[in-house]
């Protein structure tokens, strides 16, 4: 066999595969970063916003707002008087299929509710300010994905999985006493109490997760009424895309969000049923909205091309005042202060974190609760990156941010292009901080981030541009910008990469082998490259999005295999780099098995599978790992291949 195998054979079959290469352990410094002038990648890994993830809470006295960050909740004064102060509380995991654990107060402020697994399914917690005990109020050993207070204080409505579906459930706080309410086949979600602590509305959605149906039912589950049907608004999230049907402190109304403008607005419909009405149309995606402590007024946050800011509507419907508007940033997570007066969010630029505030309605001013700035001397080095449209076919124009290197227009370069897809895809970039994009810009890389056609946030016929067509048509608009950035002096125009997470992983498989010789490198982060595999190894929520964007498997069987580029590798000329997390799902094998397609083709690859993850790479040590295995293979394939190009013919 060693007379048949030679020496160059095995070299090349060393280039072409994954499984010859060693992978590095997540937390070595494996390359070393070698570019010592960029801000180092530990001090760049230490940016982030104190606030975390969570909507902040006004404690029912209005005396301070609670943000929960690394597990715990902190407590600070509305006025920014006096540190944050570390109540204690262990809010333990969130879990694979919990977006948010909602920890909240009760009306009283007894307690602080939240849901955790820290007993190993998603249960129902309290916590007691006063003494600092909690106590786990559920036991169902399932999933609980929304709950309400009662006014009253008496009972928690929370939707639960514990029979193989999520129902309305309901829990008595003092005894734990629960019980279900609801058992419809279809998901019953996000319930919400009228102010009497009468009745319960709840979302049912359609086996689509496509239609979502309002009802009013009495706490034992008897009396269901209709109050108001919604079509064409899909839910990712199993509801909580359209969110709590919100009613009125005067328990006339309810407020809704609908995309059935063609834009995700809010609307009011009476509780006893009627004509939805909108709250303040616009042209522009709607989020986060509540109803002020007395009724009289709507605040919400709204969208435009990434930007963020803070309106106020007039329940009446007599006008809408925006109280916080940024030239550049995301205004979030807005609640009301008890008196009405007042307004807490946070809010992130490009260049900082999320940091919390509170802004004075009567005279507009904001005062800062926390800092999450970056020092002086780490801030001087962040990049802002530029807004602007490019045209792509079919009279498409797509937003996009640039950014590049710090001396690009000083006569720097020409540096290579990256092209950086988002997931969803339905989802968008925004005006927030990007840490990773930040790493490749300083280390010379120009960076162009598109909301290509099938991104939120630009109406409902962008959103849907991209239905049945998933990284054919979309590919359109990556390849006009990759003729963007040739256009422009300092882009080395022989050596352009792409990359993303999730649909950026697709569009990073996609691209490069529908429309081979493009790019000179790809890197896709937790992507998928076969659709009908998918189908079968995939959990609920992404089948229930192909079956919305492609249609069922077994009616389209040959469009998922058009789709699928793990079914045309033949034609790939691009290095790539395939990266994952270790995963407890099948959805695991996904990178693996476009993996193996290109190996069996001889094509160069490597795989890089970053431990205690999900498919996602989501853990600070391996994200730093993987930024440092990202710049060693794009210097490699962008920067110092030595290849040179032949000559166009004479």
């Amino acid at each position: 066999m060693k007379t048949l195998v030679g020496p160059v054979l095995l070299l090349i079959l060393f280039l072409a595969t994954g499984c010859s290469e060693p992978i590095p352990q997540a937390g070595t410094s494996f390359p070393d970063d070698p570019y010592p002038e960029a801000l180092p990648i530990d001090d760049l890994m230490e940016i982030g916003s104190v606030v975390g993830g969570e909507t902040p809470q006004w404690s029912p006295n209005g005396a301070t707002v609670t943000y929960f960050a690394g597990g715990t909740a902190w407590a600070v004064e509305p006025g920014g008087e006096g540190p944050p102060e570390d109540l204690g509380v262990d809010l333990g995991g969130a879990g694979h299929f919990l977006a948010s654990q909602e920890p909240r107060f009760s009306p009283d402020g007894a307690w602080m509710s939240y849901i955790s697994t820290k007993s190993g399914a998603q249960e129902l917690w309290l916590w007691d300010p006063a003494s600092g005990e909690e106590t786990q109020l559920t036991r169902l050993g399932a999933r609980i994905n929304s709950y309400a207070w009662s006014p009253d204080g008496r009972w928690i409505a929370f939707a639960g999985d514990r029979l193989g579906t999520y129902d309305i459930w309901t829990v008595e706080v003092e005894t734990g006493q629960v019980s279900r309410l609801t058992t419809d086949r279809n998901y019953e979600v996000f319930p919400y109490w009228t102010p009497d602590s009468q009745e319960i509305l709840y979302v049912r959605l359609d086996d689509r997760w496509v239609e979502h149906q309002v009802f009013r039912i009495a706490p034992d589950g008897t009396n269901r009424r209709l109050v108001v049907e919604d079509e064409e608004f899909f839910d990712y999230r199993s509801g909580g895309t359209f969110g709590y049907p919100m009613v009125s402190p005067d328990g006339d109304r309810v407020l809704f969000r609908s995309h059935r403008s063609g834009w995700i607005n809010y609307w009011v419909v009476p509780l006893a049923g009627g004509t939805p009405v909108q709250v303040a149309a616009e042209e522009a995606d709607q989020s986060e909205a509540s109803w002020s402590p007395d009724g009289s007024q709507v605040a919400f946050t709204s969208n435009t091309n990434g930007t963020h800011v803070l309106k106020v509507a007039a329940a009446d419907g007599s006008g809408v005042e925006t109280v916080v508007a940024p030239e550049a940033g995301v205004v979030a997570n807005p609640q009301w202060a008890p008196e009405g007066d007042r307004l807490s969010y946070t809010f992130q630029t490009p260049l900082e974190p999320a940091d919390l505030f509170v802004v004075n309605l009567e005279d507009g001013s904001s005062t800062r609760l926390t800092d999450s700035r970056p020092p002086a001397e780490v801030a001087s080095t962040l990049l802002e990156p530029r807004k602007f449209d490019y045209e792509s076919t079919d009279d498409l124009t797509i937003p996009s941010y640039l950014y590049l290197p710090p001396d690009a227009e000083d006569g720097g370069g020409p540096y290579p292009g990256l092209l950086w897809i988002h997931g969803g895809p339905t989802s968008q970039f925004h005006d927030t901080f990007q840490q990773h994009v930040q790493f490749f810009t300083q280390r010379g890389y120009v960076v162009l981030m598109p909301n290509i056609r099938g991104s939120s946030g630009y109406g409902k016929d962008f959103e849907e541009a991209n239905m049945g067509c998933w990284g054919r048509c979309d590919l359109e608009d990556v390849l006009a910008g990759v003729e963007y950035l040739k256009t422009l002096p300092y882009v080395d125009t022989d050596n352009i990469g792409i990359t993303g997470t999730s649909y950026g992983g697709i569009m990073s498989m996609a691209v490069p082998t529908f429309a081979p010789g493009v790019f000179q490198a790809a890197v896709p982060i937790a992507g998928y490259a076969d659709y009908p595999h998918f189908m079968e190894e995939q959990e609920l929520r992404h089948i229930k999005l192909l079956e919305y964007e492609l249609g069922p498997l077994e009616e389209n069987e040959e469009l998922y295999r058009h789709l699928s580029p793990i079914n045309f590798v033949e034609d790939i000329t691009t290095p790539f780099l395939v990266i994952q997390g270790e995963g407890f799902f099948p959805e695991s094998e996904a990178s693996r098995h476009f993996v193996d397609e290109l190996e069996r083709h001889y094509k160069p690859v490597r795989h890089r599978v970053y431990p205690n993850e999900n498919y996602y790479v989501r853990g600070r040590e391996n994200r730093r790992q993987m930024l440092l295995d990202i710049l060693e293979f794009l210097d490699a394939t962008l920067k110092d291949h030595g290849i040179v190009s032949p000559a166009p013919p004479s």
